[in-house]
């Protein structure tokens, strides 16, 4: 069943039905499902699609010659091989003059590493032939860094050849839920907050099978397909895994500030820096500096891919118990009492997901430019305060407020955010949004009635 990334499928097709040359760029992290996506779209249409290995060049370029003839000519195919990519590209150009073919190259950084010429290659062909041709070329990789750099970087030798770029990230909570049909509002967060939205994740996760065992099943066990997934990961991407694996894990357990993060490791901040930069890069780290706000000394670090959040937070210190087959004992005891506090942070990303799903609606009491998180220091009561959320255009702004707890969220939770709110003197409109796992008294809807611009939203809302 094909879920999600409607968006991006409109615009490929809409490129399709040009009818001229178009060159689109697919990147994203492994496992989010580029390659579900790109087969997908050619479904019913004339398309070469191919894998690059992680391979001599010779190899890469005998399979390639493989999977062209067995779509243009199967009397050709495993007899006869391009003798380089010259001519590879020489015979797409025959085949693209007057008919429509989507030519994929799938892992495309693995080509680019067994021949470091491809990309001016395919360049000198757009630009001598195939922009009059028509062939849909789709590049795609895992490796972020590498797309956007050497494929869509200033520097490299395709820079301003493609017609569209696509970076595929992880399904919103919202996405996620169509693949979770028979959980709860509640069990479908925690299960998102524990893949990250990656959908083969989410495609591991059986139906029949509570919250409870589904993590028992998937990180729990040394046979389990997340047990050791984060670290396999990083071992395909990185050159010193242990390095970064020990950056991770800092990060998971509490610490944001650089410096911090380099104490607990023995490194250098400027190395530390560099190593956290290439984390980034990967998308499994994200810097975050409070909204409004443009000084790098407030930016703190936290980890953008849940996944790794959740299995660095509950696995490494577990593997022992894990292996002895406690993994009833490692959730009841570890998992289970911390879920509600690692679930904060998730509660406030899904509320924040709603709020743009809303924004886009134009359903919002005005359409927001920007929206993040907000901390920083009150000079009145000399202290920290903090949004879980803010979102401004010009002089209005809705401060957020999300609570994963048992109880109903009660009037003080207004009081407070109203009261806090009084540090933004240049916003004259001012409109508050709280969310709530468990929902909310009497009183404080009574009261938020009376004011006219405050807004609940609880799982149910979530989800319609």
């Amino acid at each position: 069943m094909f879920v999600g990334r409607q968006q991006e499928l409109k615009k490929l097709n809409m490129m399709y039905e040009s009818g001229q040359f178009e060159f689109a760029v697919i990147y994203g992290r492994r496992r989010v499902g580029k390659t579900t996506l790109i087969k997908e779209f050619c479904k019913g249409k004339k398309a070469i699609y191919f894998i690059a290995r992680e391979a001599n060049d010779l190899i890469n370029i005998e399979n390639f010659s493989t999977d062209v003839f067995a779509v243009t000519s199967k009397e050709s195919e495993g007899n006869v091989y391009f003798s380089n990519w010259e001519k590879a590209f020489d015979y797409i150009y025959k085949i693209s003059r007057d008919e429509r073919v989507i030519l994929v190259i799938d892992e495309y950084p693995y080509l680019a590493q067994s021949n470091r010429a491809i990309s001016s290659i395919i360049q000198a062909h757009i630009d001598m032939k195939l922009k009059d041709s028509k062939l849909f070329l789709i590049l795609c990789g895992s490796s972020m860094s590498f797309m956007e750099y050497q494929v869509l970087g200033y520097k490299s030798p395709l820079y301003g050849r493609r017609t569209a770029q696509f970076k595929i990230k992880p399904f919103t909570y919202y996405e996620s839920a169509l693949l979770l049909n028979g959980f709860s509002a509640e069990e479908q967060a925690v299960l998102y907050g524990v893949t990250g939205g990656v959908p083969e994740y989410l495609a591991r996760i059986r139906l029949n099978l509570s919250v409870k065992e589904n993590i028992e099943n998937l990180f729990l066990s040394e046979s389990g397909h997340l047990f050791e997934e984060p670290v396999n990961l990083l071992k395909q991407e990185l050159r010193e895994p242990a390095t970064y694996n020990g950056i991770i894990a800092a990060i998971a357990n509490g610490a944001s500030k650089l410096n911090e993060i380099a104490t607990k490791n023995g490194l250098e901040s400027n190395k530390c820096a560099k190593y956290i930069s290439a984390l980034m890069a990967l998308g499994i780290i994200k810097k975050d500096k409070p909204l409004t706000e443009d000084e790098s000394r407030k930016s703190i670090y936290l980890l953008d891919d849940q996944m790794f959040r959740f299995w660095y937070r509950f696995i490494p210190g577990n593997m022992s118990s894990i292996a002895t087959g406690l993994s009833d004992i490692v959730y009841e005891k570890s998992i289970a009492p911390q879920l509600p506090n690692y679930m904060g942070l998730i509660f406030e990303q899904i509320s924040t997901q709603y709020l743009i799903r809303e924004n886009a609606k134009l359903s919002l009491p005005f359409v927001f430019g920007r929206i993040g998180r907000w901390w920083g220091n009150n000079p009145e009561k000399k202290r920290q305060e903090e949004f879980d959320i803010l979102a401004v255009y010009e002089d209005s702004a809705i401060f957020g407020e999300c609570k994963w707890k048992n109880e109903p969220t009660g009037i003080g939770v207004l009081n407070e955010l109203v009261e806090k709110s009084g540090l933004f003197k240049q916003y004259k409109s001012k409109y508050y949004m709280l969310f709530s796992k468990s929902g909310f008294t009497k009183e404080l809807e009574e009261t938020a009635a009376t004011m006219g611009n405050v807004g609940f939203v609880d799982l149910k809302k979530l989800y319609e």
